[in-house]
């Protein structure tokens, strides 16, 4: 493959790197199989993923340089090798000051832990400890770890900031939303940290087997059928022509170009087409064709920017806007580590459209400064800037534009303007209104965004669109928490009709919580009948049940979500509870001693504990477990009353 890209690429006069004119056409021939694009693996259903050791075998050198980039440094086992972290005793401490909890990484012998423990003065109150299974991250910037539970892969708390060299509490686990070992690994993180794993259908974070590392068939789609035509002895001259059977991005239009980058780098709200998985995007498609991603539009927030929106950042650029000719790859060759690439390569790349004397002469900043950084155009039009999502962490700001002035950098946010889709001009309002309910959701829970995402459903026509339109109502209004509402949007449904989980487990949810646990019943069983491995779903139908008063159904509930993962928290001491109620002590004083392990401050579970040790006569053991519930969750009226009691009673 190195050979071959080496007949891509001519120099001029000048000795800068231009791609040859036909590699950006879009009127190649089409294939008759497949009228809809050129590339044969594009769209055929029976193009198959064949996994990168395969393509090693003709094209070992390039897989060598990638196995180097960040892309191949992309995941891996827990390996010494693989960590690029500092474990002494001085760096490898976190205190997270809110919670309360610290955390130790250490290695025994060629195992990775992370020990999670809490003290008294000198004492240990809490222990509990993960063994890390997988590394992702590249170590550019940052190493996060994963530990695999029966499939089921979880991100740990605490993550490697290799730039700073310092660990620290992981992104998004900051300022008290520290979820501790819970966080799942779900499909869309997975498929762009990595490569396409083997997925366990009706979960939302099991796998069958996990690749290491991102592979070459992201970029150039499934090989099958370009590893038959090879074994069968058809070899094309690509010196002539393109060898159809794998896409070669440098001959795509630029625009089809950029979609296989921002599959992944362009990190924002995505909304996937309905019917479509993150498994479904090819290159050689429009990723509109799969998802719609959206980012969040700000006034006085030039220089806020997310780690991997590099393709967001470079579409904001003057640069992109007027030439219609730039793509990632004008710049970066995916098959070399930016560590290995040349500083001159992306020079040559502005001076491609910005050569000559006049180049120079314009530029504001002072000759000497100028001369001190060697004309070097990237150092004041591309700083590296700090990530609003990821702390520690600098990286090249694509956003390419005059340097600003310090005022206009430290400028504050001082309105939201909306979303804005970076892939796709012509989203429809339904999509549109689903960038608003996801952005709520999961970053900021602002009652305004929920507003313009109805606002955005109004416009649809209901007739065509009503099914959509009313899954979607039921979103908002069970993020509203009015689940009286999502009753009413529910009339006249059946269960077995609708084949979205999330909706069956809202409407589920909000029957439940309105007091129609019966009804709850069929719809959480909808939930699960569609997917049957989400241990959450099927935790809430548990719960249902002992509500409803079928104890013996609750039970075989949540033991199976623990033969699936025996440190689901909720399981562990809903079994707890259950065993009291049998009378089961013993039982059910290990269970809440499992659950109390994996999470000390379990509301729900202190109480159990505290009602346990006073039926045993412990009192002041139950007296101990209700100061600590009072002191995390001081708003609790029962522990207020049963200490009261105890109190009064001794």
């Amino acid at each position: 493959m190195r050979r071959t890209l080496i007949k891509f690429l001519v120099l001029s006069p000048l000795g800068i790197l231009f791609f040859l004119p036909y590699f950006n056409c879009s009127f190649q021939p089409k294939s008759e199989e497949h009228p809809e694009s050129p590339w044969k693996n594009v769209y055929n259903p029976d193009a198959k993923y064949v996994g990168m050791q395969t393509c090693r075998g003709c094209h070992s050198e390039v897989y060598n340089t990638f196995m180097e980039t960040g892309m191949g440094k992309s995941f891996d086992h827990a390996t010494k090798q693989k960590s690029a972290a500092d474990f002494s005793p001085e760096h490898a401490l976190v205190y997270d000051s809110v919670l309360d909890y610290y955390y130790h990484p250490y290695w025994n012998g060629d195992t990775l832990y992370i020990q999670e423990f809490r003290l008294a003065g000198k004492d240990t109150i809490h222990s509990h400890t993960q063994k890390i299974d997988y590394i992702i991250g590249s170590g550019q910037h940052t190493n996060s770890h994963l530990f695999n539970v029966n499939g089921y892969v979880y991100q740990a708390p605490i993550t490697f900031y290799t730039q700073k060299k310092r660990w620290d509490l992981a992104p998004g686990f900051e300022k008290g939303a520290n979820s501790r070992f819970s966080r799942m690994i779900q499909l869309e993180c997975m498929s762009c940290h990595n490569g396409y794993p083997e997925f366990v259908e009706g979960s939302e974070n099991k796998y069958k087997t996990i690749k290491t590392g991102i592979d070459c068939e992201r970029c150039h789609g499934p090989g099958s059928l370009h590893v038959a035509d090879k074994m069968a002895g058809k070899v094309v001259d690509t010196s002539k022509g393109p060898d159809y059977t794998i896409v070669n991005p440098r001959r795509l239009s630029t625009e089809l170009q950029n979609n296989v980058c921002q599959r992944c780098h362009l990190q924002g709200i995505t909304v996937l087409n309905d019917g479509k998985s993150f498994f479904d995007f090819r290159p050689g498609m429009k990723l509109s064709e799969v998802m719609n991603v959206y980012m969040p539009e700000y006034e006085g927030a030039g220089d806020k920017m997310i780690m991997a929106s590099h393709v967001e950042r470079m579409k904001k650029s003057r640069c992109y806007v007027e030439s219609g000719k730039m793509s990632c790859i004008n710049c970066h060759n995916p098959h070399v580590s930016v560590k290995a690439t040349p500083r001159v390569q992306y020079l040559n790349a502005c001076a491609g459209c910005h050569s000559g004397a006049g180049v120079t002469s314009k530029c504001k900043e002072q000759e000497a400064i100028r001369m001190a950084e060697n004309n070097d155009c990237i150092r004041c039009h591309m700083p590296r800037n700090g990530s609003i999502d990821i702390p520690h962490v600098a990286v090249t700001d694509h956003y390419i534009r005059r340097k600003p002035a310090n005022d206009t950098l430290k400028k504050n946010i001082t309105a939201f303007l909306g979303m804005q889709c970076f892939n796709n001009n012509n989203t429809g309002e339904i999509s549109h209104a689903r960038g608003f309910i996801e952005f709520y959701e999961r970053y900021t829970p602002s009652p305004g965004l929920l507003d313009s995402a109805e606002a955005h459903l109004a416009k649809e026509v209901k007739t065509e669109q009503g099914e959509k339109q009313n899954r979607d109502l039921i979103r908002i209004q069970f993020l509203r928490n009015k689940y009286n509402e999502v009753v009413q949007l529910a009339t006249g449904l059946k269960p077995e009709t609708v084949n979205d989980a999330w909706t069956c487990y809202r409407v589920g949810e909000a029957m439940h919580k309105t007091g129609a646990s019966k009804d709850a019943l069929a719809w959480y069983q909808r939930a699960i009948a569609l997917w049957p491995f989400s241990l959450d779903f099927q935790f809430k139908l548990g719960t249902c049940q002992i509500a409803c008063g079928d104890i013996s159904a609750a039970k075989k509930v949540f033991t199976f979500i623990l033969s699936e993962n025996p440190n689901h928290i909720g399981a562990n001491r809903s079994q707890g509870f259950i065993a009291m109620q049998e009378n089961s002590d013993g039982e059910a004083h290990n269970y809440m001693l499992r659950c109390l392990e994996l999470d000390p401050d379990d509301e729900l579970n202190l109480v159990n504990l505290a009602v346990l040790m006073h039926k045993q006569n412990r009192d002041a053991d139950a007296e101990r477990y209700l100061k600590h519930l009072l002191t995390k969750h001081p708003g609790n009226e029962q522990a207020k009353a049963m200490m009261q009691y105890l109190q009064k009673r001794n």
